[in-house]
């Protein structure tokens, strides 16, 4: 299983535009972070988990070959504006739509912003098509591996939480993001994770997201082997925050990073 860091910013990307982003070294290139997306490669099926204003960007900058299927953990326009660009990968399946996993939530937003994508086939060469499925407790791959879901709570709506296992390799990979806690139900599926990737907006509370130091708890709580997190704000400069984080064996995700379970 391979794990790419599509984007890991916050809703308005770092660094926030029209303001100075004190004590962030725009010198470093990991503190360029573009709206928070994933891309993983298990079982040979390439997962593309959202897809925000950059998403071309980044999938350009990525080299990602292929989207077999596409899961939106929710329908906040930094998770959704960008599927338009899924058009490319549309015609690499031969014009045939690609499949579309997510909450009742996430699809109605799809079906608000897309409607001209809603068919099995695009309406027209170049175009892109969505086939809608709600997103299943489990999703099984040809070869036995796994992606188990979970609810999170994030303001007025519910984020899915994204447990993905390696058939082959017997690794756990958690993806939580966009979420101001983790319930029992989603602590539960994501214990003794391998990588665990958690939701830590800024240093300061907030009411949708996780603090660093509410992740900092959660990972201990679930007992990650490695955690990251991810959805950074401008407030986290990489290279002050690396060392501060280490002490409880997490780390700061950056645009480009691939692992590789």
């Amino acid at each position: 299983m391979e794990i790419i860091f599509m984007g890991t910013g916050t809703s308005q990307g770092v660094p926030l535009i029209a303001h100075p982003n004190p004590g962030l070294d725009l010198g470093n290139p990991k503190n360029w972070r573009t709206r928070a997306s994933i891309h993983v490669v298990i079982d040979e099926s390439h997962v593309q988990v959202d897809a925000g204003p950059d998403f071309r960007q980044q999938c350009w900058q990525n080299n990602i070959p292929a989207v077999d299927t596409f899961i939106l953990t929710h329908g906040h326009a930094d998770h959704v504006v960008g599927m338009d660009d899924l058009r490319r990968y549309c015609d690499l399946r031969a014009g045939s739509a690609i499949p579309v996993y997510s909450t009742e939530e996430g699809l109605g937003r799809v079906r608000q912003i897309y409607p001209y994508a809603l068919h099995d086939r695009p309406i027209s060469s170049g175009y892109v098509a969505f086939s809608l499925h709600d997103m299943p407790a489990v999703m099984t791959f040809a070869k036995g591996s796994e992606i188990r879901t979970t609810l999170l709570p994030h303001g007025r709506v519910e984020t899915l939480g994204l447990v993905f296992w390696d058939k082959h390799s017997g690794k756990k990979f958690v993806y939580y993001s966009d979420c101001n806690d983790v319930p029992k139900e989603a602590m539960a599926l994501a214990m003794d994770a391998d990588v665990a990737v958690l939701d830590g907006l800024r240093p300061q509370p907030h009411p949708t997201h996780m603090s660093v130091e509410k992740a900092i708890e959660i990972s201990r709580q679930m007992r990650a082997r490695e955690t990251f997190i991810t959805h950074t704000t401008w407030q986290l400069d990489y290279d002050t925050w690396t060392p501060i984080l280490a002490k409880d064996n997490v780390k700061m995700a950056y645009d480009g990073l691939r692992l590789v379970l």
